[in-house]
């Protein structure tokens, strides 16, 4: 099995809506996304032999997709008073909606998700949320239908 692997970074706040400690405040993190696809082979002939992929193209899909969460505050869909994130809008910040709880492991499976249908076959998601912790997304049957 060939795996490639790229990774990319982003700084954001986010919250954890109705959890009660530290991380239920808005707070920050960089965020630290590794993507790993696999082949059992390599392409034959042209540009690409000997590759699982173009490496700048996984790069460049990861980045573009990494670089919309930068510098952000990401909630979830309905956990801030309409009234207060209109305040916030209004005042020109960046405000990112996701409907799933903003997670480490959440961002995980998402991000592999993304990569995947952009035709890239994914073996594993990894998200730091400091350099010290991360959440690994693999699929499998049971898991393959979330988001």
């Amino acid at each position: 099995m060939y795996i490639l692997k790229t990774e990319h970074s982003f700084d954001s706040a986010h919250f954890l809506a109705q959890y009660v400690g530290k991380c239920g405040n808005i707070h920050g993190h960089r965020w630290r996304v590794e993507i790993e696809v696999q082949s059992e082979t390599l392409i034959k002939g042209g540009q690409l032999d000997g590759m699982v992929v173009d490496f700048s193209d996984l790069k460049k899909d990861v980045k573009d997709m990494i670089d919309y969460y930068d510098h952000a505050l990401i909630i979830q869909e309905g956990t801030m008073r309409q009234e207060t994130l209109h305040c916030i809008l209004q005042d020109g910040f960046k405000v990112i909606t996701v409907n799933f709880r903003p997670t480490a492991e959440n961002f995980a499976a998402f991000f592999f998700k993304e990569i995947k249908n952009k035709g890239y076959n994914v073996k594993r998601s990894t998200v730091y949320e400091t350099p010290t912790n991360s959440a690994i997304y693999e699929e499998s049957e049971r898991n393959s239908n979330e988001f």
